[in-house]
């Protein structure tokens, strides 16, 4: 029996999974449509169609949370639609690859390891990766040389901020502000500015095709949708994009004085090595427009930004899979730790 291997990277909003035997990446929304709080209706990008258009009988949710596990139950559920949808179809067990964040407690940690075995899917190992260190290896970076790199993933929920020199995590940190938060930031300001309520759908689409971290001139404008909060009546207004870009300046401002704290802790040879090289940004809210730009006039550092930064961390889990040089990067939990 050929034994198949699979990469999982756990997005709070995205699930993506690579399949060694197909050599493919299938990269769904992570996200799950329950009726009743049993009937499963819809999972993946099907489920994501009905958010926040849903009925009050349907729950659709995600069942990661700020990096780390938020419904163990939902989360098996949303993993094994996709692991029984074809993606194993060439063997009966399979060897799983899991990325986890390194900044979160043990009892997180584990969970992650027991969503695998728990989740009737026939795991026969099972080998967690630290998520800033597949996607160092994602982005094409030689982890084992001796030099500091710094990799920040900016997902959903979470920014996770780290420093790596030979194979493994020398400072990491990890906070609660995401493209997520990006998101409600974007909704309170329509409100509070333009008596205008929006979905989160809308933000987000704002926040993609419209938004930038750093004023632009001249101001740019658009027409945003949404209901008034006086009338309660649907309403249309025209937005300016450098008022949302000053309103995002507190949320990304956080995320600049985590920055600064791990350079600050950063060994001063490591540092060097960051002089020259610069940040690596990676995540998929990364690629809010001139983002870089807005790292750079903050902390003085050149960034490298990539093409579908998003699935960096799964192409990491990918090398490590087939690549025996990087084999030992993964690691078999013990059963102390994971009891």
């Amino acid at each position: 029996m050929i034994v198949n291997t699979l990469g999982i990277d756990f997005g709070t909003c995205n699930i993506k999974i690579y399949n060694k035997n197909k050599k493919l990446i299938i990269n769904e929304r992570n996200i799950i449509a329950i009726e009743g709080k049993e009937k499963v209706l819809a999972v993946g990008n099907e489920a994501y169609e009905m958010y926040e258009k849903s009925p009050e009988t349907i729950d659709v949710v995600y069942p990661i949370s700020g990096g780390v596990i938020a419904s163990i139950e939902n989360a098996r559920l949303v993993l094994k639609k996709f692991i029984g949808s074809g993606i194993g179809l060439f063997s009966k067990t399979c060897d799983y690859y899991v990325a986890i964040p390194s900044d979160i407690t043990e009892l997180q940690k584990r969970a992650f390891h027991k969503l695998i075995t728990s989740s009737n899917i026939q795991a026969k190992k099972v080998y967690v990766v630290d998520r800033s260190i597949a996607d160092a290896v994602g982005i094409g970076i030689d982890v084992h040389k001796a030099r500091g790199v710094l990799v920040m993933n900016m997902g959903a929920d979470t920014t996770e901020i780290s420093v790596i020199s030979m194979g493994s995590i020398i400072l990491s940190r990890m906070l609660s502000i995401g493209g997520n938060k990006l998101d409600e930031t974007i909704q309170s300001f329509l409100k509070r500015k333009y008596n205008l309520t929006v979905g989160i759908k809308t933000a987000e689409n704002l926040k993609m095709n419209f938004c930038c971290a750093v004023s632009e001139h001249p101001d740019h404008k658009t027409k945003v949708p949404g209901i008034d909060v006086v009338t309660g009546l649907p309403v249309e207004r025209e937005v300016s994009q450098n008022e949302i870009c000053q309103a995002l300046s507190e949320p990304l401002g956080t995320v600049m004085e985590t920055m600064r704290v791990v350079l600050e802790r950063t060994p001063p040879e490591l540092a060097a090595d960051m002089i020259r090289d610069g940040i690596y940004l990676t995540g998929g809210s990364s690629e809010l427009r001139r983002l870089g730009d807005y790292i750079t006039n903050t902390v003085g550092l050149k960034v490298n930004r990539f093409e579908n930064p998003s699935e960096s961390i799964v192409r990491g889990l990918a090398k490590i899979i087939t690549d025996h040089e990087y084999n030992e990067l993964a690691q078999e939990p013990r059963e102390k730790v994971y009891d």
